[in-house]
């Protein structure tokens, strides 16, 4: 990850209601939330919601797709364990300190690999 990445995917989890939007897809896993629900979970109303979903799109943090009349979002885990990986490189002065990558969940990242076969 180059650091206008990370500045970028900083600056997007930076504001309260894109870090509660992100925190909810989290949870949501791999499968997502549709726009309405987030709003109504979040209580931010769409045309608010719809600025701090591009800005987390934009920064890469999440994807969305069309399903019928629906946009899906989700988190993009692996960009989160880029910005990690980014964030903390040669930590402790580059001794063997923590883990030295970190990986979407299991179950995460195999939904999303079913997913992407499917449309294949």
């Amino acid at each position: 990850m180059e650091m206008k990445d990370a500045v970028k995917a900083l600056a997007a989890i930076g504001h309260e209601s894109r870090l509660t939007v992100y925190r909810l897809l989290v949870q949501a896993g791999p499968e997502g939330l549709p726009a309405g629900q987030l709003s109504e979970k979040t209580g931010i109303p769409p045309s608010s919601l719809s600025f701090h979903l591009k800005e987390l799109v934009y920064a890469g943090l999440l994807t969305s797709r069309q399903e019928g009349r629906f946009v899906i979002y989700e988190a993009r885990f692996e960009s989160m364990a880029e910005l990690l990986a980014y964030l903390t490189d040669n930590c402790c002065g580059g001794q063997p300190c923590a883990p030295t990558s970190v990986t979407a969940c299991a179950p995460h990242a195999a939904a999303r690999a079913r997913r992407v076969n499917n449309l294949s």
